[in-house]
Parts: structure tokens; C-alpha cells; sequence
């Protein structure tokens, strides 16, 4: 709320007075604003290239996806913070970053060599898609909690009066938790099941690195509450979560799109030897 319950204006002008916390919310509008010219003019390029269905697509979802994320963010200037529209101002943003890496994907994939045979293919596309899916949920849940003053409502290893939750906070922020904590195993189970059948260099990389950040990311979440959410941590809290997010999602990228990519360049006549491995 540095520039008011207002928007577009802050504080009744185009630039304000940039100190304080009025510029650190304005920062955020002007980096958004640049964000939505580059998407714009992204759009407009895609549209020019009428020849690739998934491209096209992709560019769709981007624009569409543009568009509710500004909705959103003026709702939730206007209606100063309601949770439930922070909440999915910040599911919004993963998926928009998630369509950007697909575009990104889509155009810079060569050849390359198929690792596992495609029945193991498709089911380690599912357990890629569940793991997002929980690492999804779990951001969410915990945007949730924090806007509504819920954080702190246990502490990091126990609920303060009582080893287990009893409120509707100590609950909310214990399901915070539990989502975190299967996330965490189901990237470990991955990373241990990749070793065990041998899904390929490229696979096994990804999930080790995913493995590690989900560690620092576990204590990044402790020192947060530790240090009763203060910004910085809560920040920082965030940004590995999404980085967790988008290496996951980009490994899920590449496993489905490879197929499609290998049929398209031998549909071109491309010949010569796969250039790069998962």
C-alpha cells in the first residue's frame, strides 16, 4: 500500500514523492509496467508466426494470463490487500513465468536424444506434473497464511502452547507445512527413483539440483519464522521457492516437448547428430 488504495495513480500522481515505501511500490509498478511492453510486443511477434500451433498457443496463454495478473493487481491496491486476491495474484505470476519458460522452450530446443523409452516417458511427465502441482498448491497456501497474519502461529518445530495444532491459524499453518513437507519427499523420491532406473544424466542433474534447493528452501522457511517473517527472509523464502518451481517446471518442459520437436526437425530434413542431452 505505498502509493494508497490507488491505482493507476500513486498518491493522486503519475510520479510521486519516491521515498520510502511509496518507492518500493512504485518500483514494482514501473518494473511491471516495462514487463507488460515486453510481453506486448513478445505477443505481437508470435502472431507473425502463424506456422507453429504450440507457439501460438503459448502466446495466448501469455497475454490472457498478462491481463488477469494487472486485474488482479489493481484489486488488490483498490481493496487494500484481500487475501484471496493476493493469493492468486501470486499463482497467477508462476503460471505466467511458467508460460514464458514454455515459449522460451518451445523455440530453443534442437534434437535431442530420447533418454527413456516413451511408455517411462509419460510417467515420469505425471510425477513431474504432481510435483508441480504440489509445489503449486504449497506457494499458495503459504501467501495465504502470511496475509492473513497466520505465520506465526506455531512456532518452526512445534505450535508453542501445544506440540500439535489446535486453531484454525495453528491448523492452516501446520497444512502450510505438511504440503511443504511432501513436496520436499516427493522431489527426494524422484531424485532417488531417477538413480535407481536410470533415467539419464540430464534428468538426474535437474532433480539433484531441485533436491538441494529444496533444502535451502526448508531453511530459509525456519530462519523466517525464526526471525517472525521478517521482509527480508520472507522474501528470499519466496524466491528459492520459485526457483524450486521453475526447475522442476523446466525439466517438465523439455521431457514434453522432445518428442515433439525431434518429429518436427525430421519433418524438416535435418539430419546429423543430437546436439544435446536431457
Amino acid at each position: 500500500m505505498g502509493c494508497g488504495p490507488e491505482w493507476p495513480l500513486c498518491n493522486g500522481a503519475v510520479i510521486p514523492v519516491l521515498e520510502n515505501e511509496t518507492l518500493i511500490e512504485f518500483a514494482h509498478r514501473f518494473i511491471g509496467l516495462l514487463l507488460a511492453i515486453l510481453v506486448v510486443t513478445l505477443f505481437l511477434l508470435i502472431k507473425r508466426n502463424k506456422s507453429n500451433n504450440i507457439l501460438q498457443s503459448a502466446g495466448n496463454w501469455l497475454i490472457s494470463l498478462l491481463t488477469l495478473q494487472i486485474l488482479a493487481g489493481a484489486v488488490v491496491v483498490v481493496l487494500d490487500l484481500p487475501t484471496i486476491v493476493i493469493t492468486v495474484h501470486l499463482l497467477v505470476a508462476m503460471l505466467f513465468m511458467l508460460v514464458l519458460l514454455w515459449i522460451y522452450r518451445t523455440e530453443s530446443l534442437t534434437r535431442m536424444e530420447t533418454i527413456v523409452r516413451d511408455t517411462k516417458r509419460v510417467k515420469i511427465i505425471f510425477q513431474l506434473n504432481v510435483l508441480l502441482s504440489l509445489l503449486l498448491l504449497t506457494m499458495g497456501f503459504g501467501a495465504f497464511i502470511k496475509h492473513e497474519y497466520f505465520g506465526l502461529a506455531c512456532d518452526w518445530l512445534d505450535c508453542r502452547e501445544t506440540p500439535l495444532p489446535v486453531t484454525a491459524p495453528e491448523i492452516l499453518q501446520t497444512g502450510h507445512r505438511g504440503l511443504a513437507v511432501i513436496s520436499a519427499a516427493y522431489t527426494i523420491f524422484l531424485l532417488f527413483k531417477s538413480y535407481l532406473n536410470n533415467w539419464g544424466q540430464g534428468l538426474k542433474k535437474r532433480l539433484l539440483l531441485a533436491a538441494a534447493v529444496v533444502v535451502i528452501q526448508i531453511l530459509s522457511g525456519i530462519f523466517t519464522i525464526i526471525t517472525n517473517i521478517s521482509i527480508p527472509w520472507a522474501v528470499v523464502h519466496l524466491a528459492i521457492g520459485t526457483a524450486l518451481f521453475m526447475i522442476i517446471a523446466d525439466t517438465r518442459l523439455i521431457m514434453g516437448l522432445t518428442i515433439t520437436r525431434i518429429t518436427r526437425n525430421t519433418w524438416r530434413g535435418d539430419k546429423g547428430q543430437p546436439i544435446n542431452k536431457l
